[in-house]
């Protein structure tokens, strides 16, 4: 394809409107052709400055507008699986911001739909995967050279969380991205999840079950530990520490500039997601834009969203009746044993 990419955006919110300034100043071969959302005067705020961008209310009509070639899902969770299911059903590459969908049964649909079509259009933005530092960390767990993986040790911190947030969503929400961190870096599925409810932090909105550990169990016999606390005042804090058998790894703390001055020393902390992995969401939409431009599909897939929402949905199960409580999954499509295959099929 020599053309460049035409994009609908569907969502033109924090993330959404992100994305559209991504594709037009630093992602190239694509242009926003299209922004769908509710609130129009947000989705025109969104594309000022831009020529040629159509604004829907509606996420159907984006999907239909002309030149329109992939689409960029950021809408809330909600609105997922009908953007995404008449996107497949017209053909369209997407690039869907996780959550896949709300649950696991509504994710699983999805999969179902492309596993009937018989080729992959869906790549989920678990971005993680695209930063150098965690990028690095695979390639260190696959080399084996540390040995076995025995434990992960994660933690999730956000500045505060905003006011629609729940106990449950602390972990279908936030730790979402650690759960497929550890499926990506370990290689294995995680079995089990159990969640320890520490006596709430005095700064947590009232009733919000904040922090949590949340631990995971996976099928190679390692396990997960997950801080996650998202009101934690002073910054957005993600790392992650592998401890094998031979050797241990953490990620996470390189990213920031350290500044020393006569008496003392300071070192920044990004105060939200799209400070600390602007690169990865960079390289995330740049690797999107080539697979599709290619008649390729790469990355993270609607089976690995569909994974995501199962272990969630188990791990909100853990944190209301405070046992271990096992993930169930449906069987994989062979559809999603390749990581990367032709949008033609």
């Amino acid at each position: 394809m020599s053309e460049l990419l035409g994009v609908a955006v569907l969502g033109a919110g924090h993330m959404g409107a992100d994305h559209v300034r991504r594709i037009g100043e630093t992602v190239g071969g694509a242009r926003v052709v299209a922004v769908a959302d509710p609130d129009t005067a947000r989705a025109q705020a969104a594309v000022a400055g831009r020529e040629g961008v159509a604004v829907h209310r509606e996420a159907q009509d984006a999907l239909r507008a002309p030149g329109v070639d992939a689409v960029l899902v950021a809408s809330p969770e909600a609105a997922h699986e009908e953007a995404l299911l008449a996107a497949v059903a017209q053909g369209l590459p997407v690039l869907c911001e996780k959550p896949l969908t709300p649950d696991s049964a509504a994710a699983l649909r999805v999969v179902e739909a492309e596993a009937r079509l018989g080729r992959r259009l869906i790549q989920v933005g678990f971005m993680r995967r695209y930063d150098t530092e965690y990028a690095a960390l695979k390639s260190l767990l696959d080399s084996g050279d540390l040995g076995r993986p025995l434990l992960l040790h994660c933690r999730h911190r956000n500045v505060s969380s905003p006011p629609h947030f729940t106990s449950s969503m602390l972990i279908s929400s936030s730790v979402s991205h650690e759960i497929d961190a550890a499926r990506w870096l370990l290689g294995q599925e995680i079995t089990a999840v159990t969640v320890v409810r520490p006596t709430p932090s005095a700064d947590a909105p009232r009733g919000l079950l904040d922090p949590q550990l949340v631990l995971f169990e996976t099928s190679g016999g390692a396990v997960v530990d997950v801080e996650v606390f998202v009101n934690c005042g002073f910054g957005y804090e993600v790392r992650c520490e592998a401890v094998c058998e031979r050797g241990s790894a953490q990620v996470g703390d390189a990213h920031t500039m350290v500044v020393r001055s006569p008496g003392r020393a300071y070192e920044d902390v990004a105060q939200d997601y799209l400070v600390r992995f602007a690169d990865a969401y960079d390289r995330e939409v740049r690797a999107w834009v080539a697979a599709a431009r290619g008649g390729k599909v790469t990355g993270p897939s609607a089976w690995d969203g569909y994974a995501a929402a199962a272990v969630a949905e188990a791990g909100v199960a853990a944190l209301d009746n405070g046992a271990r409580v096992g993930v169930e999954m449906a069987e994989r499509p062979a559809l999603y044993d390749g990581r990367e295959q032709s949008l033609g099929g």
